[in-house]
């Protein structure tokens, strides 16, 4: 039997804390550059990626490894969860 290991986690992580998660909503990064006035191709400069990589986190269609959420935050001015966590879901 093949797992989908990100498929699952979040099946479980949903059932563990008991809030449907919409799998295309699993970063904040697009609503944290629009409440800081700032776009896809600055973040992309400002970390030296492509411009379609940035596109892509944004969408949510791939995700950045855990060293550029940090250095995202970093940029950003905002805590690592304002990136990663919904507000519904910190009133859990």
């Amino acid at each position: 039997m093949k797992w989908n290991l990100s498929k699952n986690f979040h099946y479980i992580w949903g059932e563990i804390i008991n809030y449907p998660i919409n799998m295309e909503r699993i970063n904040r990064i697009k609503v944290m550059l629009a409440e800081k006035q700032k776009t896809n191709k600055w973040l992309a400069e400002q970390l030296g990626r492509n411009v379609t990589t940035v596109s892509k986190w944004c969408t949510n269609s791939s995700q950045p490894d855990i060293q550029t959420f940090a250095k995202i935050a970093e940029l950003l001015e905002v805590k690592i969860e304002d990136l990663l966590v919904d507000d519904k879901l910190r009133k859990i």
